[in-house]
């Protein structure tokens, strides 16, 4: 049936997501497989790294009273392969052969590069070193890590070089904040899966695999994905399951004003109705509710307005799960090309962005309507054309949200 419904602008809505409180919880994962994890606690240094004084270079360690009066010949005492261990100090005019990141003798004060000497007679006793270093070629003890120093601040998305100092360290677990865990609901009785025949009046299903993979993106875990037919029943008992087992719902279509309005029924009878209109389009009939203290938002079943609804109101919370700041830069560029439409509504138009010596420039990527998709691989960003009765003129500065993937 036909609801009456009170439409609140865009910074409105996304200020009623961002007061939501979300249930943030921990856990403790093994390094292998924290990648693009959060860090929930400060991991520190458990001992000086590098731990021993290490050899920056292949070349030949020496004392600091014998670094003089080049050329020079010196005595080949000892040969340090990376992983070995020189037991004996160096003598007067003594060298020992050293491997890039081995253990540098306890009174070398310098290792000359390899490049620098050159053999005597063929006598691998005897190396003759022709001139002496600027640096030390050294790393010594605690230079890059004291013990205790932070090596990793909290709240930090873990990356592969990340993982790699933890694994220096030997360090086999972290804790880390749980990633969200998501339901999607998609429905529409004209929606038919991948191996169906194509037949009249029907489609497959796109918005499904399109959310399923930016909240992936967006680093939640989906965890239910279900396709229903128009079923009021059917559906109310779906979402009574989703709610109760996960985080966030999403929920694609039937969120419209007309007799399928199963979710925006649902919506009303909530415990706390967020917004059920919104002054945009493509997606004004995009929804937010919160039932049993789990966040549902409701997208529009049009591919277009659905992949904006996701940015602009889903994607924000998906990293707020996990402590972190949208990926999605919002910013102020000049509109570069005509856009002819009014609206009573503001507009958000999937675009095109270019840096260039001038600033940045957006630029209209084909089709406005909700329903089209043949722009959601190419579209950028996204920009908002202020309602209006008059067409916005070109060069005039508009709200660009940046998108995270392109």
């Amino acid at each position: 049936m036909l609801t009456k419904r009170n439409p609140i602008s865009i910074d409105e809505a996304q200020e009623k997501i961002n007061q939501v409180k979300l249930p943030i919880q921990t856990e403790t994962i093994p390094v292998e497989e924290a990648n693009h994890r959060v860090l929930a606690t400060a991991i520190t240094s458990p001992y000086a790294y590098p731990h021993f004084r290490r050899s920056g270079v292949d070349g030949f360690a020496i004392r600091d009273s014998d670094d003089h009066d080049y050329p020079k010949t010196f005595k080949v005492v000892g040969n340090i392969p990376a992983g070995e261990t020189f037991d004996g100090p160096l003598g007067e005019n003594e060298t020992a052969r050293i491997m890039t990141g081995a253990f540098v003798p306890d009174n070398a004060d310098k290792v000359i590069m390899l490049e620098k000497t050159t053999a005597v007679d063929n006598n691998e006793q005897l190396i003759k070193i022709m001139g002496t270093e600027k640096h030390s070629n050294i790393s010594e003890i605690g230079s890059e890590f004291v013990q205790g120093q932070e090596l990793i601040a909290a709240d930090t998305e873990l990356n592969p070089g990340g993982l790699a100092i933890l694994s220096a360290f030997g360090i086999r677990e972290v804790t880390v904040f749980k990633r969200p865990t998501v339901a999607i609901i998609t429905t529409g009785s004209e929606l038919i899966q991948p191996d169906e025949p194509l037949q009249a009046g029907k489609i497959y299903n796109s918005n499904g695999p399109m959310i399923k993979n930016l909240v992936a993106e967006s680093g939640g875990e989906v965890t239910r994905y279900e396709q229903l037919v128009d079923d009021s029943d059917l559906l109310k008992a779906s979402l009574q399951k989703a709610i109760a087992e996960n985080d966030i719902v999403i929920t694609d279509g039937a969120v419209s004003v007309g007799d399928f309005d199963f979710v925006g029924d649902a919506a009303r009878s909530a415990d706390i109705l967020l917004f059920n209109k919104i002054k945009m389009r493509p997606g004004s009939v995009t929804t937010a509710f919160v039932e049993n203290k789990t966040l549902v938002m409701a997208l529009s079943g049009n591919p277009g307005a659905c992949f904006t609804g996701f940015y602009l109101y889903v994607e924000p919370v998906l990293r707020r799960f996990v402590h972190q700041k949208t990926r999605i830069q919002q910013t102020t560029a000049i509109l570069a090309a005509p856009y002819h439409k009014t609206n009573n509504f503001d507009r958000v138009l999937r675009c095109q962005f270019q840096m260039n010596s001038d600033g940045l420039k957006v630029y209209p990527n084909g089709s406005d309507q909700s329903g089209a998709l043949g722009n959601l691989q190419t579209t950028t960003c996204l920009v908002k054309i202020p309602h209006s009765k008059t067409p916005i003129e070109v060069d005039t500065e508009v709200t660009t949200w940046l998108l995270p993937f392109k």
